[in-house]
């Protein structure tokens, strides 16, 4: 069990039992939005006060969810090597970086109080990134210029969506359901 100590390593402590609560809860409200506060604190492995303690509501632990992601995305964005070759082939890095992060950005489209968060209203470092290498690709030839990079950018969240759904609903496997998105990105943003 994960529990919070007193002393020097307080703070290492804390940090860590943050992670395992943050990193239980994307995993649990993924397969089961509706899953307590109590679910979380067990799939943790820490009592359901050490929860409250870091979280006192349902709330705070969706807002430092929400924060996680962004810093997870942020994280996979720079994995990616955007400036790195043809944009296209950038943008496929991306989705398969993104689709590593699939309990919670799967979390983020189907829980409402995550996907109205307000923290998705700025737009971060990568999202200027994103568009950037779109517009990228409409100059290098590799992504068709008349698909504007808004549309892009959703094109891509949605066939990650698809691509995530399949591994749920079909059985597919992580190999084939990226396979698939890829394919597909690549027809779609073909000049």
């Amino acid at each position: 069990m994960v529990e919070e100590r007193s002393g020097a390593t307080g703070s290492g402590t804390r940090a860590r039992t943050r992670r395992a609560i943050i990193d239980a809860a994307i995993g649990l409200l993924a397969g089961d939005p509706t899953a307590s506060l109590g679910d979380v604190a067990a799939a943790a492995g820490v009592g359901r006060t050490t929860v409250h303690r870091y979280f006192p509501e349902r709330s705070d632990l969706l807002t430092a969810i929400g924060t996680d992601i962004l810093e997870k995305v942020g994280a996979a964005t720079d994995r990616a090597r955007l400036d790195d070759g043809p944009a296209a082939k950038a943008l496929e890095r991306l989705c398969q970086e993104y689709f590593e992060l699939g309990d919670g950005l799967t979390l983020m489209f189907e829980t409402p109080q995550l996907a109205t968060w307000s923290g998705w209203d700025e737009e971060t470092a990568a999202d200027q990134h994103f568009l950037h290498t779109v517009r990228r690709g409409h100059t290098d030839g590799s992504i068709d210029s008349e698909l504007d990079e808004e549309w892009v950018r959703n094109l891509v969240w949605s066939l990650l969506y698809s691509a995530w759904a399949h591994t749920r609903t079909a059985g597919a496997s992580k190999h084939s359901a990226m396979t698939l998105c890829l394919h597909t990105l690549r027809k779609a943003i073909a000049p």
